[in-house]
């Protein structure tokens, strides 16, 4: 979603490290640049109006002009403000006292609002809680319909009205299941309005009363640009939000809206959603958004994908064979298959510091969508023996397995290579001076 704001920011950047020594004037034009950068990135004004002068505040009371190293802490000073603005720290679900702890999921129709609550109740479970999914929108066709079977889907219990119920009466049943039950968490799928008026703000605070949440947290679509932040401000004055969710950040939108929606409501990002599998929310970190927007990368982010993925028993396993060189094409589909379910790989090659400014050259669609499909269709090809012994495999075979996966000898033979090439590399790598790599970059 940042792409083009990050080229922006890294341009002006750039013609500022150029001027060696930096004037007053010098910065002055850049963040001239850094301004309309963020205007076209449907950043709110008086955001943008405060981020720059924040920006020069601390870039003149720093005395960054004077320092040996004055680009590196320009982009440090950036970098710092724009955590300010995204919130500061990260902002964590609070727990209620006592069992269970409530969400209540508000928003617009259309942001995403049911999908999040399965995402977000699968979230709570990895984290060793034992949350329940309530369907309370019954106005929306099909709404309960789909929550049941997203939790079908991830093994998730809902509780879900039969027939017209009022929302009001399915929440009060819901709670008393809940306590039966020992859920430590509920997640409301409340009703999605289409705007907010006296009789829709009536029924959601009676919702509110009878639930009596620990959050209160706004499904936005990032999409929405500033319609995201009027939507926030107006669920704000209606309910009091605890907290944002913000869903679509994987889309082609300009992005304004994740920068300007904290810092015009007050209420933090909780959770951003990156995609449409049921793994795709993440905890929001304002300093590992900033540095993504600066192009700088997120390490942390994607070493907690990689752990998802892979156990340390696998690490183990794999390490040894890597060191005694006997990986198979088994073990090299199955970091293919690792990579993929980790998200796509536009997605992950962002959160690598440098490669960023490079993913304009790396044609990584191409290779997301059809390239990693072709690998498995060429391995699934081959026999049990092949996947384990590739040498085996002469003209006449190479000429088959191309034909059974759809593909050319030469995209068999070019696999081949790279298979041979990876296990070389990774047999250097991991018998060099007794260094250990995860696998699943190695």
């Amino acid at each position: 979603m940042f792409e083009a704001l990050t080229d922006k920011l890294q341009g002006a950047f750039r013609r500022l490290g150029s001027h060696g020594t930096i004037t007053e004037q010098d910065l002055d034009e850049a963040l001239r640049e850094v301004r309309l950068a963020l205007l076209e990135a449907d950043v709110n004004f008086k955001v943008v109006r405060q981020f720059v002068q924040g920006v020069k505040e601390r870039a003149l009371g720093s005395k960054v002009l004077s320092s040996l190293t004055p680009m590196q802490q320009i982009i440090d000073v950036v970098n710092q403000q724009l955590m300010e603005v995204l919130g500061g720290g990260q902002s964590r679900l609070e727990h209620a006292k006592s069992a269970p702890t409530v969400l209540m999921l508000v928003g617009l129709k259309g942001s995403g609002k049911t999908t999040t609550t399965a995402k977000l109740a699968l979230h709570l479970r990895r984290q060793g809680e034992n949350p329940l999914m309530v369907a309370a929108d019954p106005e929306r066709v099909a709404a309960v319909e789909q929550l049941v079977a997203l939790g079908k889907q991830l093994s998730l219990p809902v509780f879900a009205p039969e027939g017209a119920v009022p929302p009001t009466q399915v929440c009060k049943a819901a709670l008393k299941e809940a306590k039966s039950s020992g859920a430590s968490f509920v997640i409301v799928d409340t009703v999605g309005y289409v705007q907010l008026d006296a009789e829709e703000l009536k029924e959601l605070t009676g919702l509110k009363k009878v639930l009596d949440p620990t959050e209160v947290l706004l499904v936005a679509d990032a999409m929405t640009g500033q319609e995201a932040v009027h939507t926030a401000e107006e669920f704000h004055r209606a309910v009091g939000l605890t907290g944002l969710i913000l869903t679509k950040l994987d889309g082609d939108a300009r992005g304004g809206a994740a920068l300007s929606i904290r810092a015009v409501t007050g209420v933090p990002v909780k959770f951003v959603g990156a995609g449409e599998k049921a793994d795709a929310l993440e905890p929001f970190y304002p300093d590992r958004f900033a540095s993504r927007i600066l192009g700088m990368g997120d390490l942390l982010t994607l070493i907690e994908k990689a752990k998802a993925e892979l156990t340390d028993e696998d690490v183990e396993s794999l390490s040894e064979r890597m060191k005694k060189g006997t990986l198979t094409l088994e073990d090299f589909l199955s970091q293919y298959q690792r990579v993929r379910r980790m998200g796509p790989l536009h997605q992950l090659i962002g959160l690598v510091p440098g490669l960023s400014q490079i993913k304009g050259r790396l044609n990584l669609d191409e290779i997301d969508d059809k390239y990693l499909g072709l690998v498995e269709a060429i391995i699934y090809s081959m026999t049990p023996d092949e996947r384990r012994h590739p040498e085996i495999i002469d003209g006449s075979r190479r000429r088959r397995i191309a034909t059974g996966s759809g593909a050319t000898p030469s995209d068999v033979n070019r696999l081949l290579k790279q298979y041979r090439e990876a296990k070389r590399i990774m047999q250097q790598i991991t018998t060099g001076r007794g260094a250990k790599i995860s696998p699943l970059f190695g």
